[in-house]
């Protein structure tokens, strides 16, 4: 039993891999390469868990990946491919034991690491918290070289970086990863209608992008992101300049913990090519910013049409342009001209009263923890609600397929990008 025999700490595992002809989860037919965790399994990690290259880890809805060794600090490391098929009533869950879950930061986990010949990660309505481990020489990410080539480096929720392969990651939710949410160094992507809450102890973006990426990324919500919501930079590059259309995202209150240069929304470096539509930044360190000494590649790159809502001066100051400093505006930009100008009026969202969007660390000022019952879609009469860009191509309007998830394994092997939305942000009137 394979799955078994590389683990050798599953509480259940009650499928085997398959042979080409074995029958489960619905009745699909798997593939030789197929390793399947079933509906509702709970797998329990004691050690890292590698996804051979030439196999394929299948994980049904409601299974619960559970990490509990925080010495070892398990890792799943997918040499092969990765197929997460949870849904909205039972999403899959990778998680660390309820002990270890009072620290948000706890690191008892790595991430979800994929190795250089992955070609597909498929991840629907998956759970990923409490990840971000630092990585020591037994790590299984160290051991392949991959993400990072040196020891005590954090890792972040999930990584991707085959420029020949592809991945989607839709109606998920990342939160409390020590480090980055994601960190993409390659690959066709499709990032849609995710949740990425509160990630950084000292650093972190929620979303990060270097070259050979073809991404199109929208409607995704960012909450507390210790560094920048998204960063977006052309490093690495070899062969492919990374084209990202990033529009109808929502980013509240990013770059707090980590006041500097780069703690904010959105940053852009190293002739990065990026269209920036549509999207809502409310309350953050730093409107839109690029490198000043590395900027991004403004021939090739929109940043026009988007909405900057700031509650404090300090918030209005610090979305104003300004070479000197990186700060970057466009014409059709919507955006606060005193403290608490156009707000966008959320439906259920209160500002604490102790804001200090200046304030770095994980002090008192800190962005508060987040609430389930916050809603982020605009109220009637929202300025928000018109003048977004509908009249652009994406990448993935035809769609991005999946060989993995042929012969009846899903019910789509085919995603497509959502359609822009003339709205600002991930959600428009409820």
């Amino acid at each position: 039993m394979l799955a078994c025999a590389a683990l050798a700490m599953l509480f259940s595992c009650n499928d085997e891999p398959g042979n080409g002809g074995d029958t489960g989860n619905g009745g699909q037919k798997y593939p030789e390469d197929a390793i399947v965790w079933s509906a509702d399994t709970t797998v329990i990690l004691t050690d890292h868990f590698i996804v051979p290259e030439g196999k394929s880890l299948y994980i049904y809805e409601g299974a619960r990946i559970v990490a509990s060794n925080a010495a070892v600090k398990p890792e799943i490391v997918v040499l092969g491919n990765m197929y997460v098929l949870g849904t909205e009533e039972k999403p899959v869950t990778f998680t660390v034991e309820a002990s270890s879950q009072t620290d948000r930061f706890s690191r008892n986990w790595g991430g979800i690491i994929c190795g250089y010949d992955c070609k597909e990660v498929v991840m629907l309505h998956a759970i990923v918290e409490y990840g971000g481990a630092l990585t020591t020489e037994n790590s299984a990410s160290f051991q392949h070289q991959l993400f990072k080539t040196e020891t005590g480096e954090g890792v972040p929720a999930f990584h991707f970086c085959n420029p020949d392969g592809k991945f989607v990651i839709m109606n998920c939710t990342f939160r409390n990863n020590a480090e980055d949410q994601i960190y993409i160094t390659g690959g066709r992507s499709i990032v849609a209608n995710n949740r990425f809450i509160c990630n950084g102890y000292d650093g972190g973006e929620a979303i990060n992008y270097k070259s050979e990426c073809l991404a199109d990324i929208c409607y995704n919500l960012i909450y507390d992101a210790n560094t920048n919501g998204f960063k977006l930079s052309n490093s690495g590059f070899t062969n492919i300049q990374s084209d990202l259309y990033v529009y109808n995202n929502t980013i509240v209150n990013s770059g707090w913990r980590r006041p500097g240069v780069k703690g904010g929304s959105i940053w852009l470096e190293e002739s990065i090519a990026a269209k920036l539509y549509n999207n809502l930044v409310y309350d953050c360190r730093w409107g839109l910013k690029s490198d000043t000494e590395e900027p991004y590649d403004a021939v090739n790159s929109a940043i026009t049409p988007n909405y900057y809502f700031a509650s404090t001066d300090a918030g209005v100051a610090q979305m104003q342009p300004d070479a000197l400093e990186g700060i970057l505006h466009g014409d059709n930009d919507i955006n606060s001209t005193f403290a608490g100008d156009k707000d966008p009026l959320f439906v259920n969202f209160t500002q604490q009263s102790d804001i200090d969007i200046n304030c770095g660390g994980n002090n008192e000022h800190a962005p508060v923890v987040y609430n389930e019952n916050w809603d982020f879609s605009l109220a009637a009469g929202s300025l928000a609600l018109t003048g977004g860009k509908t009249d652009f191509n994406r990448h993935y309007a035809s769609a991005l397929t999946f060989d993995g998830l042929s012969d009846g394994m899903y019910s789509t092997n085919s995603f497509v990008s959502p359609a822009p939305s003339v709205w600002f942000g991930a959600f428009g009137m409820k």
